[in-house]
């Protein structure tokens, strides 16, 4: 079941806050292939399970 608090995705401002990096470092990432992103329309939204992909990667990799 969903949660309602939280988004699917995120714009890509939002989603550089919910990551606490910046935008060049955000298009780096979706550049490089570690983040995929989704386009509606003229939006580009960054699913919440690529965020949360990420950081256990970067964990994994930390470890």
């Amino acid at each position: 079941m969903l949660s309602t608090n939280e988004p699917l995705a995120y714009r890509i401002a939002t989603a550089c806050q919910v990551l606490g990096i910046g935008r060049t470092k955000l298009y780096s990432l979706i550049c490089n292939g570690e983040i995929q992103t989704i386009k509606i329309g003229r939006r580009v939204l960054v699913p919440r399970t690529e965020l949360e992909a990420l950081l256990r990667r970067l964990q994994s990799e930390k470890s």
